[in-house]
């Protein structure tokens, strides 16, 4: 098995500073060594209908769902979930081990 994703799907409440979201989220990360890796991005202008109001993904690689297990259950996330909650409008969070098709180059 591959890698273990956490994924997060958002659409942030009128008025957050997103800037602000994602100093923390990379503050967070690079608090917890079994963080393998992270990544978000903002959507660049699909169709409404498509993102449905969705604008930001964070997602967060494990190397194992022991190690996913560890950081949902660690302090420092606990803490920031609160914050991070509080910001957002919608979510959709998902938790899966990857299949690779092809590799990065």
């Amino acid at each position: 098995m591959g890698d273990i994703k956490h994924l997060a799907v958002v659409k942030f409440k009128e008025g957050v500073v997103v800037e602000d979201i994602v100093k923390g989220m990379e503050k967070l990360v690079s608090e917890i060594d079994i963080v393998k890796s992270f990544e978000w991005g903002q959507d660049t202008g699909n169709i409404e209908m498509l993102s449905q109001g969705f604008t930001h993904t964070f997602t967060v690689t494990f190397r194992s769902a022991e190690d996913l297990a560890t950081y949902v259950s660690h302090p420092s996330h606990v803490e920031f979930s609160g914050i991070f909650s509080a910001a957002i409008e919608k979510a959709i969070l998902l938790d899966f081990p990857t299949v690779v098709v092809k590799a990065p180059a």
